[in-house]
């Protein structure tokens, strides 16, 4: 099936994944959280493509109309802070989709300890039960692969690998570990099922904010990245994390989490990629950690002064370098996801933003 996308002044037909005859739970009228978001923009133009009736949880109605306009689909304006202020939109949905994360910010400098509680943990929390008192019969719900661990063997950790040490350093990955393992134990009065999917490092069209991914795609677009640092990590287009959480309403099984992560990229081959789709050239130098981490030290300190986002922190350097990787053979079992090609994405990344970056 094809469907016509429109994104601010662009057109073109989109392949729609197909379901098996039989696997849909029957559409109905859906609620998803961060419905502006890289993953939340391109799962709510997904499912109204499908014939879901879409409700979106946006912090701006600005950004709301701006990115998606053109979508039929109800907005509700609120934060994850303030439940009761949105809570009567749930009324009616038969499923959740909870994408909303304090994710992008804290990859910037500042103390996130609290939002990162507030958000990650309590707020999804709170959400569950406000969605399993008002009926909502299924609740999919945004982790991350950065909670799982690499085996013992040095193979690709699977949903049942406990994440290292070195990942609990990172606070985003251990507010999804806590908040994961506070979701295993919650228990709802009303039968409601819950459902987690783990992304990989998601890039995509539609990255207004932007993520890191994005971030660094206008860096590469602006020729700000001066070179090549070492590692990488699974990579996957937020447009097949959005196609495997619609997999999971429809089929996925009440209480399993999938892994949807993508294949291993470096920094290297991100790079090279976006060069090959862009025509910008590629840096060819190739930095010593000592250098990246000092750099991205005096980048975290002039943020901080400045108020500015900046290009590298460091714990960016870190989870890059440790070249973490994950199966996502599950969730290509169970949910028939399957995973575009790089180049694929990046240049659809590419020409979202030569249309919307301000020139």
């Amino acid at each position: 099936m094809n469907v016509k996308v429109v994104m601010l002044g662009q057109e073109r037909r989109e392949a729609v994944p197909e379901v098996p005859q039989g696997a849909r739970a029957g559409l109905g009228k859906v609620f998803v959280t961060g419905a502006t978001g890289l993953l939340g923009n391109n799962l709510v133009r997904l499912l109204v493509a499908r014939g879901y009736e879409v409700v979106g949880l946006v912090r701006s109605r600005e950004k709301a109309d701006r990115l998606l306009g053109d979508v039929k689909m109800t907005f509700v304006q609120g934060d994850m802070r303030e439940l009761s202020g949105f809570a009567p939109a749930i009324e009616g949905c038969e499923a959740i989709f909870h994408t909303a994360a304090y994710f992008r910010e804290y990859y910037q400098p500042g103390d996130h300890a609290e939002g990162l509680e507030e958000i990650n943990v309590k707020g999804t929390l709170a959400l569950m039960d406000e969605a399993d008192r008002r009926g909502v019969k299924r609740f999919i719900h945004t982790s991350s692969s950065g909670t799982i661990g690499t085996k013992a063997d040095g193979s690709p950790g699977d949903e049942d690998t406990p994440p290292a040490h070195d990942q609990l350093a990172n606070l985003y990955f251990k507010s999804k570990v806590d908040g994961d393992a506070k979701i295993r134990d919650w228990r709802g009065k009303n039968g409601m099922a819950v459902i987690e999917i783990l992304p990989g490092w998601m890039w995509g069209p539609g990255d207004a904010g932007p993520t890191p991914a994005g971030r660094m795609a206008q860096d590469f677009l602006a020729r700000k990245i001066p070179g090549i640092v070492s590692g990488g990590t699974c990579l996957i287009d937020a447009r097949d994390v959005a196609a495997a959480m619609i997999a999971a309403l429809e089929r996925g099984k009440g209480g399993e989490k999938y892994i949807v992560a993508g294949e291993f990229h470096t920094i290297e081959e991100v790079l090279r990629g976006l060069e090959k789709v862009s025509g910008v050239p590629a840096p060819k130098m190739h930095l010593p950690n000592p250098l990246v981490m000092t750099f991205a030290f005096l980048q975290e300190t002039l943020g901080r002064l400045s108020g500015r986002e900046v290009l590298v922190t460091r714990e960016g350097v870190r989870i890059m370098r440790a070249s973490h990787r994950v199966t996502s053979a599950k969730a290509e079992r169970d949910l028939g996801v399957k995973f575009r090609p790089l180049d694929e994405t990046l240049g659809d990344v590419v020409r979202w933003y030569q249309v919307h970056l301000p020139r």
